[in-house]
């Protein structure tokens, strides 16, 4: 298998598909926790959402650093260079020796759920740690096929097949919302961890399945410790595990730290979390994902120039998709929560202070966008250590912010979600400056000038939704709409008018990343 050319089309095209159906499984987290939010109160979804800290450590240390910093990068190497079986006799060894750890993993977290509890949230009160072990107990079987299916995933991303990988995930979420729409009433939020195992299992059969159908002569029993390949794997994979270590060391240090605020802050956290990783999930994400393989290709047969191109256009595309969330989150931040969360157990009060964390959250949003695209960068250059470096400063700083924000401010759980974006920028900022002296410039000067077009088009994007909301919102008052309908239609109403006012700003001023949108939506390669 040959590296194609670059071409930005194929790449947007790509991207494209990833985007549309990552929405799609975004979307599905919405209706899921709208659901969490609705039928379960908050003594019951902060133990739930706490219950996912050692889960979601197990998934990323796989997906983002065994796969991204060392498998992806090795396999695409051996299929550019046409050697396929000996890329599949590493993917063998790693892929058995994988299954082995995560299953011994799961029964140990499982037996030892009640000693693993308190360091997801040590200031939780009895009552609800007690609920915390049940549940920590019961995702655990979870943690063994979602890592496994982030692994397929990885797979089928190194052929240039991403519609399967993006689909296990809608898939995954389907299983959660099915436990707790049907098991919820009956069990309560057990209901809905059940249903968080029964996704991960769904999850992992579709990849699977298509995994075997292109293998090269996969063995189940097969392990080669000593192939050359997979002692690379080992040297550029440890590195990228101490880096995800010290990032799920922040999470775990936030989660710990909300658990000490007033009840309902981690709930809070969470739910304005994944909302401001709707835009980084559907397209920065996505951008990464289908840039990854590409970069890793280029580098293999030494094409540097379509490199620094190809990684220059990955961060501007989301630049340009990230900066003008960012400015709309934080115009409607209040309408959007009271959209989705607003009913059942979740008040106008528990609105205004999820609202007030997705404020904090939205300010370092550009940035997170950057770094889902930037360690790849050093990944593909075979480079694990310097991300690493780099996340360890970051983190460092982020739990020192955390400490300051909560002794010597009244931001409370907005504290939390302020390190968080400033540890982001500060990530960002490091990074491109070491990848830069690295491989000696990305096309800076394209990059700081889509910024600047981007901010300005934003600008103006968020004026025109101040102005234009109060007409909008007093239209619909004059319908006799329900509440839930009035909601949905006000909320609609400032999306159109800011992508209006965004997209003509930006052809105003002739923005190459606008060309490439009109280029994705027409499909002209």
């Amino acid at each position: 298998m040959k590296t194609s050319s670059f071409s930005s089309g194929q790449l947007a095209r790509t991207a494209g598909m990833i985007s549309g159906m990552i929405l799609l499984s975004r979307l599905l987290g919405f209706v899921r926790e709208a659901i969490t939010a609705t039928f379960f109160n908050r003594a019951e979804t902060d133990p739930f959402f706490a219950a996912f800290t050692i889960p979601d450590f197990m998934y990323y240390l796989l997906v983002g650093g065994a796969l991204s910093a060392a498998f992806i990068p090795l396999f695409s190497e051996y299929l550019a260079k046409g050697e396929e079986e000996e890329g599949w006799r590493m993917a063998t060894t790693f892929m058995n020796l994988t299954v082995l750890l995560l299953a011994c993993f799961s029964v140990l977290g499982m037996l030892f759920a009640r000693q693993l509890a308190p360091l997801q949230a040590y200031q939780m009160k009895e009552g609800k740690l007690e609920l915390l072990v049940e549940l920590t107990r019961m995702m655990f079987p979870a943690v063994f096929f979602t890592a496994l299916a982030g692994l397929m995933g990885g797979v089928l991303n190194s052929y240039q097949k991403f519609f399967i990988p993006v689909l296990g995930p809608v898939l995954y979420n389907i299983g959660i919302i099915f436990g707790a729409w049907f098991l919820g009433p009956r069990f309560g939020i057990k209901g809905m961890a059940f249903g968080v195992v029964i996704g991960a299992i769904v999850n992992f059969l579709t990849q699977a399945t298509f995994v075997f159908k292109i293998t090269k002569g996969y063995n189940l029993f097969y392990v080669d410790l000593k192939h050359p390949g997979f002692k690379r794997m080992l040297v550029l994979m440890l590195p990228a595990l101490l880096g995800l270590s010290a990032t799920q060391l922040n999470i775990w240090a936030t989660t710990n730290m909300a658990s000490a605020l007033p009840e309902g802050c981690i709930t809070y956290l969470r739910l304005a979390q994944r909302l401001v990783l709707l835009p980084l999930g559907i397209f920065a994400m996505a951008v990464s994902t289908a840039f990854f393989p590409t970069l890793s290709q280029l580098t293999a047969v030494g094409k540097w120039e379509e490199f620094k191109e190809s990684l220059s256009l990955g961060i501007r595309v989301i630049m340009f998709i990230t900066i003008p969330s960012a400015f709309g989150f934080i115009s409607m931040r209040t309408e959007i929560i009271r959209l989705l969360y607003e009913r059942g157990e979740f008040t106008s009060f528990q609105t205004e202070m999820t609202a007030y964390a997705l404020l904090f959250y939205s300010l370092g949003l550009f940035a997170h966008g950057a770094i889902q695209i930037l360690p790849r960068g050093f990944y593909a250059l075979k480079d694990t250590i310097t991300p690493v470096k780099v996340t360890i400063v970051t983190v460092i700083l982020s739990i020192l912010l955390n400490f300051f924000f909560l002794k010597y401010t009244n931001l409370q759980h907005g504290g939390l979600a302020l390190s968080f974006s400033l540890m982001g920028v500060a990530n960002m900022l490091l990074s491109l400056f070491l990848l830069r002296k690295k491989i000696g410039g990305i096309k800076g000067d394209k990059i700081i000038k889509t910024c600047i077009q981007s901010v300005l088009a934003a600008a103006g994007m968020g004026l025109g939704i101040w102005r234009l909301l109060p007409f909008w919102n007093s239209f619909l008052s004059g319908l006799g709409l329900t509440r839930n309908l009035f909601n949905l239609l006000q909320v609609m109403g400032g999306i159109v008018f800011g992508l209006v006012f965004y997209l003509s700003l930006t052809c105003l001023m002739k923005m190459e990343e606008t060309k490439l949108l009109k280029k994705l939506i027409i499909r002209d390669s």
